[in-house]
């Protein structure tokens, strides 16, 4: 079986994920289109270079339905006979993207692919698919179906997450994704969005507080404590399935999860022979990679247990990891990670996370590899461990090595 590396990873800035968000204007296909066109630019991509684009989100409707993967090579400045293949894996899908077109080439079947993902959550709003999981009474009863935010909340009462602990883990993301900014550590993956007319839109995450600090957070109500307490209450379902629980500890609010966001993201994965024809030089190896079904009701401690598999199916241990980064959907996910592995927050998303920055769904997966490889290189180190956890109770792990 032939190596897979990855040759160059890109992502576009985040915008707010409302009307009056700087990319609002922009459609998925055409955010899509800009990274495919500085994926071929930057690399000197010309003709059918690549084998296919797997491209990924979650909300598959509307303008992100149909194979958006397909429409975004169209729009895009690729040649026509690259086909393009849509994914969703919830959150993971990005991650899932660049996993599978790795295993791919590692398989040999091509010798190259863009693998990534977008999601435009101001044009196309979280949930409006109707997911039968959310929506079925037969299936959503079955599975103690809860919404995120109060999982995100299940975890907290379970693992022993306060108010305070999940609060000081939002601030600390906020302070370190405005150093990271200040210090210009995204600006060889960042790649600006102009308009139709060529005028530049946004070039910097633009959903960061860099002011946030505990007294502005404890001002927050918790944003699920209604739905899950007020009849017909979520509270109740959760306790059916968490019984030795006294009752669900709300923690969460705006403040301390996941920012919603407009953006995409991009990975060049290939074979040695494809850098070699290209003529370019690998950044690393995609060593290993991961996937795993967990509890659909507390839905989001996935990171632990594929972590835990893709350690183990590779004969490696957590020690062998130099850096992490946990997807920050909530506090408690990360939180819930570094206690399980005893990991030190000095070596997990140093450069802040998808709390400061937001998380569009379909993207954040690939945006989080292309993080983690850009601070390895950074900081001179070796091995990198990215992971997510994923909605209706997934997870998903990528490792990667520097050559």
């Amino acid at each position: 079986m032939r190596d897979a590396y990855i040759f160059d990873a890109l992502r576009s800035p985040r915008g707010k994920g409302r009307s009056n968000g700087s990319l609002h204007e922009v459609t998925p296909s055409k955010l899509s289109a800009d990274m495919l066109n500085a994926v071929k630019a930057r690399n000197g991509l010309e003709g059918h270079a690549v084998e296919d684009v797997i491209w990924g989100n979650a909300t598959q409707v509307k303008e992100q339905g149909g194979c958006l993967a397909r429409t975004a090579v169209l729009a895009s400045d690729l040649d026509e006979h690259i086909p393009g293949l849509s994914i969703n894996r919830f959150c993971a899908s990005g991650m899932e993207a660049v996993n599978l077109a790795a295993n791919q080439v590692k398989g040999g079947a091509g010798d190259g692919y863009i693998a990534g993902g977008v999601e435009c959550m101001s044009r196309v709003a979280m949930g409006s698919d109707g997911a039968a999981i959310a929506v079925d009474p037969s299936i959503a009863m079955s599975a103690y179906f809860v919404p995120q935010g109060i999982s995100a909340d299940i975890i907290a009462t379970e693992f022993g997450f306060s108010r305070d602990d999940t609060d000081t883990f939002a601030v600390e993301s906020q302070k370190r994704a405005a150093a990271a900014w200040e210090a210009k550590r995204f600006a060889n993956s960042i790649i600006p969005i102009k308009d139709q007319n060529g005028l530049e839109i946004l070039s910097q995450d633009e959903h960061m507080r860099p002011g946030t600090d505990m007294q502005s957070l404890g001002g927050l109500k918790p944003a699920f404590k209604d739905q899950g307490e007020v009849m017909p209450g979520f509270d109740a379902v959760a306790l059916l399935k968490y019984p030795h629980l006294e009752k669900i500890n709300h923690v969460h609010h705006a403040g301390n999860s996941s920012g919603i966001v407009d953006g995409a993201a991009a990975v060049l994965i290939g074979s040695k022979e494809f850098g070699e024809a290209h003529g370019l030089k690998p950044r690393a190896r995609i060593k290993a990679t991961a996937k795993i079904g967990t509890d659909p009701t507390i839905m989001l401690t996935g990171p632990v247990p594929v972590t835990q598999k893709i350690l183990a199916d590779h004969g490696m241990a957590i020690s062998d990891i130099d850096l992490f980064e946990v997807n920050e959907a909530f506090s408690s996910v990360v939180l819930r990670f570094m206690q399980a592995f005893d990991v030190d927050h000095d070596k997990l998303n140093v450069n802040g996370g998808a709390i400061a920055m937001g998380h569009p769904l379909g993207a954040s997966g690939a945006i989080i590899i292309g993080t983690l490889l850009d601070e390895m290189e950074r900081q001179d180190k070796e091995i990198g461990l990215a992971t997510l956890c994923v909605a209706s109770g997934m997870g998903a792990a990528t490792i990667i090595e520097r050559v």
